[in-house]
This record gives C-alpha cells, sequence and structure tokens, in this order.
C-alpha cells in the first residue's frame, strides 16, 4: 500500500536549485518505494534560489530573460523575472545583485543597481504588482542603486548624481523622487528581522561577510544613517536591515510591506491544503542548524507540519542541531563535505532511499512529531 509523501526542500546553496533537490531526492525515494505518490513542492525564503522554486512551484510561470543587466561590481550579468498571474512579476535580488556574482569584495562600492534594471524591464513589459525577494546581497547601499535605475534622483552638494554604492550614500544633500517609477503594490520577501542601523543593523550583521572591515561597518552605518535622515522611513523597524538596508529602502520610497519569504511561497503553492492527504512531509536545506528553527524555510514547514500533524523529515548537507525531528546527512553518507558537495545529487538520492527505508520500516505512526519551537529560537 502506497502513501503520500510531500518533497518540499530549500535550495543547498553553491550546488543545487530547489526543484533539482527535490527532485534527486524523489529518486531515492522511488527506488525503495515507488508505489508511493511524491508531490515536489521546492521551496524558498526569498534569498538565492527563489525565481527558480516559484518557476517550478506555480503552474502557468514564466521567465523572461531580459539580457546583461549592472551586476553588483559594475560587471554586466543575467538578468531575469518571472511572471505571474494578475500583472504580478517576481525579481530577485541574489539573482542581479548577489554577492556570489563580486569578483572581489567592495564593502563599500556594490551595488542593488541590477535589481532597479531588472524591475524596469518588467514594469515596461506591462506588470503593475512586483514581488521582491530580498537576501544574499553585496551590498549595503539601502536599495540606492536599484531606486536611481527606477528614477530616483540623489545628488551631492554640487548636484552631481553620487555614485553608486553605501559609501557614497554619506554625500547625498539632495533627493528627488518626483520621476521615481511606483509599482501599484510592492511585496518583499525577507527571513531577516535585522534594524536598518546601530549594532544589529544592516552594516553591522551582514557587512562583514559582505568583506566589511570594522571601520567600514562605522562608515556604512553612518552613511545609511545619513540617508535615513533624507529618504525618511522607520529605520527600526524590523526587517529594515534586510538585504544590506534594501528592505528599508524599497518601504520608504514605495511604501512596500515585508513578510516572510517562507510562508509567502508555502502559501502560493497551498502546501498546507496539501498536507491536509500526506502521510510525510521531506524538507531540507544545506545546512540544518539552530538557525533553520528561527524562521528558515526548513523551521517554518517542520512548524507547519506539526501544526497539520503529519510526521516531518529533514535531508540536509550538514546536520548540526538537536531537534525533535528524523534527519539525514549527505555529508554523513558521502564521508565529507568535499564529497558531498562534489556529487550533490547522487547523495540526495541516496539520503532519498534512506528516508523511504528508515521512515517507513518503523511505521509513520510511532515516529516522533516535531515539537513546535519559539519562532525567536536560533534567530
Amino acid at each position: 500500500m502506497g502513501i503520500t509523501v510531500v518533497i518540499a526542500p530549500d535550495s543547498f546553496k553553491g550546488t543545487l536549485a530547489a526543484a533539482e533537490v527535490a527532485g534527486a531526492i524523489a529518486a531515492g525515494w522511488r527506488e525503495v518505494r515507488p508505489q508511493d505518490a511524491l508531490i515536489l513542492m521546492p521551496q524558498a525564503d526569498g534569498g538565492e534560489g527563489t525565481l527558480d522554486a516559484l518557476e517550478a512551484l506555480v503552474p502557468g510561470a514564466v521567465r523572461h530573460d531580459i539580457g546583461l543587466v549592472t551586476g553588483p561590481d559594475g560587471r554586466p550579468t543575467p538578468g531575469a523575472w518571472l511572471e505571474l498571474a494578475d500583472g504580478v512579476a517576481v525579481v530577485e535580488l541574489a539573482h542581479a545583485s548577489g554577492l556570489p556574482l563580486m569578483a572581489a569584495p567592495d564593502a563599500l562600492g556594490a551595488t542593488t543597481r541590477g535589481l532597479g534594471e531588472v524591475i524596469v524591464a518588467a514594469l515596461d513589459a506591462g506588470a503593475t504588482s512586483l514581488v521582491v525577494a530580498l537576501g544574499g546581497s553585496a551590498s549595503t547601499d539601502g536599495a540606492s542603486g536599484a531606486l536611481m535605475a527606477l528614477g530616483l534622483r540623489l545628488a551631492d552638494d554640487h548636484g552631481r548624481t553620487i555614485p553608486d554604492g553605501g559609501q557614497a550614500l554619506a554625500t547625498i544633500t539632495s533627493v528627488d523622487a518626483s520621476a521615481l517609477r511606483r509599482p501599484a503594490t510592492v511585496t518583499l520577501l525577507t527571513d531577516v528581522t535585522a534594524p536598518l542601523l546601530g549594532p544589529t543593523g544592516a552594516a553591522a550583521t551582514f557587512g562583514p561577510q559582505k568583506g566589511a572591515t570594522p571601520a567600514q561597518v562605522a562608515e556604512l552605518d553612518a552613511a545609511l544613517a545619513h540617508f535615513a535622515t533624507l529618504l525618511g522611513g522607520d529605520p527600526t523597524t524590523a526587517g529594515a536591515g534586510a538585504a544590506g538596508g534594501a528592505a528599508w529602502g524599497f518601504a520608504t520610497a514605495w511604501g512596500a510591506t515585508m513578510v516572510s519569504g517562507a510562508d509567502y511561497l508555502a502559501e502560493l503553492g497551498g502546501l498546507a491544503a496539501v498536507l491536509k492527504d500526506a502521510d510525510l512531509l521531506l524538507t531540507g536545506e544545506g545546512r540544518f542548524d539552530a538557525q533553520s528553527l528561527g524562521g528558515k524555510v526548513v523551521g517554518q514547514l517542520l512548524q507547519t507540519a506539526a501544526s497539520a500533524d503529519v510526521p516531518a523529515g529533514v535531508i540536509a548537507g550538514q546536520v548540526a542541531v538537536d531537534a525533535d525531528v528524523w534527519s539525514a546527512s549527505i555529508t554523513d553518507l558521502a564521508g565529507s563535505v568535499e564529497a558531498a558537495m562534489a556529487d550533490t545529487s547522487r547523495w540526495l538520492h541516496a539520503a532519498g532511499a534512506k528516508a523511504a527505508r528508515e521512515l517507513v520500516r518503523v511505521g509513520l505512526q510511532e515516529l516522533v512529531k516535531f515539537s513546535v519551537v519559539d519562532p525567536g529560537e536560533g534567530s
């Protein structure tokens, strides 16, 4: 007798997109239990891989490749956006302005201009509403690069348009939003709760991973604070610091609203309804740790499964948390991180087969249900 298994992983960053992860796990499961019904629902939290996950998840979604846009370090990079129903366009910051696109770290000069150019293309094509997936950014520019590409004018005391990058924000003396293009509605997808400024803000929290020295972190924080005095908005809002302050920039310039990226994708795909008829949820990500339980895809899905009284399991590149849930590490299966990353699909296939053998052998009714955790834990 077959069971219904929902396979809903995040991407394994740097190796496979979420849809590829789901497919590899499913192939392994089918090798052991071909009689089961498998429902593949790739997920994302608003960071890298969101476009790919939505393209695979949403029937009728159309991807538009627009050619080259300005990368975060000024070099050209491919741009793309996703068309959903009713004039909705989805753009992904990481795809056009992400940290992996940098040839070398440039915490002071990196820009979101390419993201703005992608948005321009979507609006030119007739999109009226915008969903912006934030995460994985290379810059700390408060979305200034993107907004300038969309018509915002930021000038210095000589009336000259400022250069791109967070450092230049300190030189702004005038802001002119009269030519700024404005979508009807803008939704920001993020899993970050940091404010714009201060010791837990955009520069302090994320600047070092973008190559910022302590002195540069202080410089960027001061530059963002100066920009905020001119543009307005509320820099203390939880999540304002997402993507180098891009969340604050879009919220202030456009009145954009912030939502959980993981929740948005789960709702768009109808995950809760699908789980009503499921016997098991399998999710996964590159590293399953305490942060996973604090609002990221895996933690959100485990809570959703618990609420639906559906047993769950996690397949990850590495498992570094003692959670009350079945889990498998492909690093353990492969023998090393290097081996797991060299052939991730193979080891996900092996993990899928392992899940099919172990989870069904113990009996789904005997599995310990995941306990809903405090959303603040590990965040």
